[in-house]
């Protein structure tokens, strides 16, 4: 039995966020991490273009500013570089290649969390035991690939995008890009750039903001109205974009802001692709599959297309509703129950970070919330 005062499931950002901010308390805690890496979604899943979609100091971690030298939009590289500086700079130390099993409250003598953990290298199951654990397993903990009917038959490539580095491999390719938020919009760019002939489903409504929109947005919070700086976005989104509908992007009827709050659903923040699409390198196209037949797309408004390659760009899957038992603060998808200012504190010493759809910020938040409370609990002499 491993034991500390904190366990932390997850050495994602988010973990290593509330890592640093318990450092800084001076509590000890035992962090596990699934992957053979910190972060390991910008370090193994990741696509070789992407960067930061909002300005650097939005995405910071707690009490470790970007350096001087970096530009507004951090990309991938300066990023995982900023992270591995992070982790030194606060001496945070993983367990890695740990699989969470079970995570439990055993409500005896003790009153402790329980987080029972394949070691991957051994295979043996190892046993954590803490008063606090911090769940920072991450919105992205597993791909989410639909269900669609002769997808097993397809005879081209098939991936998610957690595979995808960039488009060489798939230069004069016919390639279907299931789904419009920012990865799909910007892995079919980069498959236009590499040569292919791209293709996106865009079903449903979407908001189409570029870098400046969002951070000058930002900044006219400070001075006016949520509702008056989401009106004056959409204008401006209006102006420079245009009526995308004719393209086939249909125009929401919610501001970008609501719909946020409301569904969780990201603007989609353009560098480069609705140039594309006007200029016809990138096809839209309406409708949700209907099923799949050798190369051949069946879509639901009965037209079919072929295509070389697949990439679902369908998001991603909690893992926590697999070894979770108790807590009582995360629904079955693995988010808060509660709404803000309440959604990170549960039962029994139990805590969430990052898992609220608020990107760095939100988690950043979270993590000293987290810390914060926990050093209200923890006497000095079981601190470092």
């Amino acid at each position: 039995m491993h034991e500390a005062p904190v366990t932390i499931i997850g050495a994602g950002t988010s973990g290593l966020a509330t890592a640093a901010c318990l450092t800084k308390q001076s509590i000890p805690f035992i962090i596990l991490e699934r992957e053979n890496c910190f972060a390991s979604l910008w370090q193994n899943y990741t696509y070789d273009r992407v960067h930061l979609h909002l300005r650097k100091q939005l995405c910071e971690l707690p009490h470790f500013p970007f350096p001087p030298s970096y530009p507004h939009y951090v990309p991938k590289k300066q990023f995982i570089e900023y992270l591995g500086n992070y982790v030194n700079n606060f001496n945070i130390n993983p367990i890695y290649n740990r699989a969470v099993e079970l995570a439990e409250y055993v409500d005896d003598d003790e009153k402790k969390w329980r987080v029972k953990a394949e070691n991957k290298s051994s295979g043996e199951v190892e046993e954590y035991s803490a008063r606090f654990l911090v769940v920072a397993s991450g919105e992205t903990a597993e791909p989410r690939v639909p269900v669609v009917e002769g997808l097993e038959n397809f005879k081209g490539k098939v991936i998610h995008s957690t595979r995808y580095k960039n488009g060489k491999e798939f230069k004069d390719e016919h390639v279907l890009v299931v789904g419009s938020g920012n990865s799909g919009m910007e892995i079919a760019l980069d498959l236009a750039n590499f040569g292919a002939k791209p293709s996106i489903i865009v079903r449903s409504p979407v908001h189409i903001l570029s870098r400046d929109m969002m951070y000058y947005g930002g900044v006219l919070l400070n001075y006016l109205s949520p509702s008056t700086v989401e009106k004056l976005v959409v204008i401006a989104s209006r102006i420079v974009y245009g009526d995308l509908s004719k393209y086939g992007i249909p125009f929401p009827s919610e501001g970008p802001f609501t719909m946020k709050m409301k569904y969780g659903k990201f603007p989609v923040i353009d560098v480069g692709t609705v140039k594309k699409i006007k200029s016809g390198e990138i096809q839209v196209l309406p409708a949700e599959i209907e099923s799949i037949s050798g190369n051949q797309v069946l879509f639901r408004d009965g037209k079919s297309y072929p295509f070389d390659s697949i990439i679902f760009c369908t998001g991603f899957k909690r893992s926590t509703q697999k070894w979770l038992k108790g807590g009582d603060l995360l629904n079955e998808d693995g988010f808060p129950k509660p709404g803000l200012p309440y959604h990170w504190k549960g039962k029994n010493g139990f805590y969430c970070v990052g898992l609220t759809r608020r990107g760095f910020y939100g988690a950043k938040m979270d993590a000293q919330n987290v810390a914060n409370d926990i050093a209200m609990l923890v006497p000095q002499h079981e601190r470092n």
